[in-house]
This record gives C-alpha cells, sequence and structure tokens, in this order.
C-alpha cells in the first residue's frame, strides 16, 4: 500500500520541485550576473540551471554579436572558473583561468572603451613608458610593472575587471548618464562586492598590499589609492572620464563637466563629500594627476613602507622608479628622495635635490616647506631629518618615542623649525596642550609665517581663555593665507566663534 502511494504522489513530488526552481528561476534580478551565476551554481544539472547561465552570458555580452557576425553564445569548455571569478567570496581562493576561458572574457570585453587605448597593445616597460599620459591603459601599465612584463599574469587580473566592468555594464540602458554610470559603479564595488577601507592597524603597516591593484582586487579591501585604482580601471572600460585629485596624503577621484562636479570619495563608498572638504589651512588647492603620473604613485605608496621599515636603499629604488612616472620636476618626489639620499649616504645626490627646493613653496601648499633650506644651511643634521620622520602608530608609546627623539634633536639644533612643530604635534596626541603651546610660541619667536603654527596658537589660546592672544595669532594667519591668495572655511570658522564670545581688539 505504502508503495502504491509514493507512486501516486511522486510525479507530484517532482513537479513541485519543478515549480521551485521556476520560482526561483523567475525572483532573480533580471540584470544581475551575479545571481544567475550562482543559481547555476546550485542548479547545474538542471534546465533551469542552464536557463540562468545562457541568461548571465547574454547580460555579460551586451546583447552583442560576435565579431564574426554571429550571436555570442555560451562557451564549450568548463565554465566553472570563470564563474568562481564571479560569485567568490574575499576569503575565498583567487581562481586561475585556462588560455580558452581568458580568451572567451577578452572577446566579451572587446566592446570596452580601454581596447582602443594605445596603451592597451603593449607589453612592456619600455613602451609603457614611453606613452602619453592620454595613451595609458591604467590596468595594463600596473600589471606589466606589478607582474614584471609577465603576460600570463596581466591577462588573469584584467580579466577579472573585464567581468566587473560587464557586469555593471548590464545593469545600464544605453542612454545612461554619468551620475547613472557612477551610481551603479558604487553600488556594485561597495555594496555588492563590498571593497572596503582597511583597519588601521593593518594597512600602517603594510600600505603597498592595499594599493597595488591585484592584491586589492583578491582581499577587497585597499587605501584611497588602491580603491581609487580599481574605479579608475573600470571607468577606464565605461569610457567614463574622471580627474585624479591629490590633496596632500590623499587621492580621490571626480567628474566634472562645466559647472558639474561629482567628487567620488573612494575610502567612503563612493560618497559625493563637497570640495572645500578637501582644502585645509595650508593647502590652497587640489592638485589634478594623470594616468601615467598614478603609476609613479603606487611606487610612491610603496617607498612610504620602506622608509617607515627604516631600508632606505629600497626606498631610494623605489622613489626613482616613481620619478619615471610622476616626472622628475614633482617637488614632493624630489623632496623625499632626496631626504632617503641623504639616509643611504649619497649625500651630493640628496643635497643636489634639496638645493632646488630650498625657500620654496608647493603650489599647492600655503607656508614654505622649511626643511631644506634648515638643513642646508646647518640647522639640522641627517639624524635630526630621521627623527622628524620617525613613523608614529596609534600606541602612547611610539609617540613618546619620538617625542625624546626630536627633544634629543631640538637640545642640538634649537632652531631647526620642523622639528619644533613636530614636537608641538607629538605634545598635541599626548594631551598635553600647555606644553603644546610653549613650543609653538618658540616656532613663532623663530618664523612667525606658518600658518599651521599660527592657527594651533589661535586655538589652544582660545581654550585658556586668552582671547586678545586668539585674535593675535588669527589676524597673523589671516594675512599668510592672504598672500597666497586663499580663503580658508576653516579660518573663517574660528574667526566667527571667537567674535561670538569676544569682540575683537581695535588696532
Amino acid at each position: 500500500m505504502k508503495r502504491w502511494i509514493l507512486l501516486f504522489f511522486l510525479p507530484l513530488l517532482l513537479h513541485g520541485e519543478d515549480l521551485f526552481l521556476k520560482s526561483r528561476l523567475s525572483s532573480l534580478d533580471p540584470l544581475s550576473v551575479s545571481e544567475h551565476l550562482a543559481f547555476y551554481e546550485l542548479y547545474s544539472d538542471t534546465e533551469e540551471g542552464h536557463k540562468a547561465l545562457s541568461q548571465a552570458w547574454h547580460l555579460l555580452s551586451g546583447g552583442k554579436v560576435h565579431k564574426s557576425g554571429a550571436q555570442v553564445t555560451l562557451p564549450v569548455f568548463d565554465i566553472q572558473s570563470v564563474i568562481s571569478l564571479v560569485t567568490r567570496q574575499n576569503f575565498e581562493k583567487p581562481v586561475k583561468l585556462s588560455s580558452v576561458q581568458l580568451n572567451a572574457i577578452e572577446d566579451l570585453g572587446g566592446r570596452l572603451a580601454n581596447r582602443f587605448l594605445k596603451g592597451h597593445q603593449i607589453w612592456t616597460r619600455e613602451q609603457l613608458r614611453s606613452l602619453q599620459p592620454h595613451e595609458i591603459d591604467l590596468s595594463r601599465g600596473l600589471l606589466i610593472e606589478q607582474f614584471n612584463e609577465n603576460i600570463e599574469d596581466i591577462r588573469q587580473y584584467e580579466a577579472g575587471l573585464d567581468l566587473i566592468a560587464l557586469q555593471i555594464l548590464a545593469r545600464l540602458p544605453q542612454n545612461s548618464s554619468p551620475e547613472d554610470y557612477i551610481r551603479e559603479i558604487n553600488r556594485f564595488i561597495f555594496q555588492e562586492m563590498k571593497f572596503r577601507f582597511p583597519p588601521h592597524s593593518l594597512y600602517a603597516k603594510d600600505i603597498d598590499l592595499y594599493t597595488f591593484l591585484p592584491s586589492v582586487m583578491d582581499s577587497r579591501e585597499g587605501v584611497c589609492l588602491g580603491v581609487s585604482i580599481l574605479y579608475l580601471c573600470l571607468a577606464q572600460r565605461m569610457g567614463l572620464p574622471l580627474e585624479i585629485i591629490t590633496p596632500p596624503g590623499h587621492i580621490y577621484v571626480r567628474y566634472r563637466k562645466g559647472l558639474q562636479v561629482i567628487n567620488i570619495e573612494t575610502t567612503a563608498r563612493g560618497i559625493n563629500l563637497p570640495t572645500d572638504t578637501y582644502l585645509g589651512i595650508d593647502t590652497r588647492r587640489l592638485d589634478e594627476r594623470n594616468m601615467k603620473e598614478v603609476i609613479g604613485m603606487a611606487y610612491f605608496n610603496q617607498a612610504s613602507v620602506a622608509w617607515g621599515q627604516k631600508d632606505h636603499q629600497k626606498a631610494v629604488e623605489l622613489y626613482e622608479k616613481a620619478r619615471l612616472y610622476v616626472g622628475e620636476e614633482d617637488p614632493l618626489i624630489s623632496f623625499f628622495l632626496g631626504l632617503n639620499y641623504l639616509f643611504v649616504g649619497k649625500k651630493k645626490e640628496g643635497k643636489a635635490l634639496l638645493e632646488m627646493l630650498k625657500g620654496s613653496t608647493y603650489d599647492w601648499a600655503v607656508s614654505p616647506e622649511t626643511v631644506p633650506e634648515d638643513y642646508l644651511e646647518g640647522r639640522v643634521d641627517i639624524e635630526g631629518l630621521r627623527a622628524v620622520f620617525l613613523h608614529v602608530d596609534e600606541k602612547r608609546e611610539s609617540i613618546i618615542e619620538k617625542q625624546k627623539n626630536l627633544q634629543k634633536v631640538l637640545k642640538k639644533y634649537p632652531r631647526f623649525r620642523a622639528g619644533i612643530l613636530q614636537l608641538a604635534v607629538t605634545w598635541l596626541q599626548l594631551g598635553r596642550h600647555h606644553e603644546a603651546q610653549q613650543t609653538l610660541e618658540l616656532h613663532h619667536q623663530i618664523d612667525p609665517t606658518n600658518c599651521i603654527v599660527e592657527y594651533y596658537l589661535s586655538i589652544l589660546s582660545l581654550q585658556r581663555l586668552d582671547y586678545n592672544k586668539a585674535w593675535h595669532h588669527v589676524r597673523i594667519a589671516e594675512k599668510i593665507l592672504e598672500s597666497r591668495q586663499h580663503k580658508c572655511k576653516a579660518l573663517r570658522g574660528l574667526c566667527n566663534h571667537l567674535r561670538r564670545i569676544s569682540p575683537e581688539p581695535s588696532a
């Protein structure tokens, strides 16, 4: 009897499973490649699974025809590795594609905009360095450097970028605006793929791991430069023109057309921050970089890691590589390279670079860079320079260690301005505001032309209710900023606050 009951209900059970799969398939986002491929992974031996795979491949192809004239069809090879490239989580090991699989993805990506750049046709450093900035295919250039011209490794990561770009394009109609592109890129990489800014304790030690394109793609974690590079590589594939903006110690990308400006803050999931957010008391304008310079900036970040580890020879090598792309005229590269030349005993080369910067002010800055002048004038020695740039982490012990080193240097060289300012910063980090104010007053007596010093002195005087002195330093800061045609939002806010609590003293 039980046997007959089972035979009776078996067609219903099978039919129910068929309805379940059809229902699940119909509930998928019709424009989501990853959802269809994940469905195929679960139900690869069913008719619905193959329909999902067919739809995913159709989305990736953009409904276009093959260059031979035929419709793009499903590949005849094992597609599991390609699926894993799309659906894997960040903790899973990256997959490696065969040459046949790579060819299929490259064929799908033939319509991407970066294919029409001269930089996409090259495979060597020599060819890369001969290109003009507008000819650079950023991903190809970075991967040539990263993998030492290994074509196989380059193609692996470019395939991953192609698939990301194709998935984003699958959700965009042909008449999409730049705002639509930006919105969809943000949604995909920050929400669906969950790219994140790493914890400080990780990136402070290994910032290069969160800068270079392959490691950023593998871990889905990156610092501002790492995620901005990913963003630019995708934008190039989609023909979205973006500008590369570098406030001091930072980088972000933006779209601009006429008066319309969309800032894309890659450390905060692509939100559009006001431009004046990136300006500071000593930052009067924002530098714009080109694609070729971005390749050099990756080496710049890596050099900072070597410097932090006191491997100055390696830092020199990396800064020299950065100069090949950023240019010998870049003052920041020249400054850091010059210092590291001194640290490895190349005094002649180091002095030559610092001599070019003596008494100069970076174009984006308000106050002059004083380190070259102080060193060349004998106000500090090489060990004193080391102390100023000593790495500090979030631990109190590292701040105290740097402070002791600076105090020792200043005992010998009491007029070393950068040393005095850095000593004041360590007091502020330790919450010792009285000592910080005393130290900054010393800098003010030696050199009253540093806007940061005058700004901090005004705030510290305000905290101690010494309003006249606060106004005195505010006025000095204002004059310094006016001489560089800079209107600082932070300084205006400080003035307004002072006016509310204390009348402005008469001349």
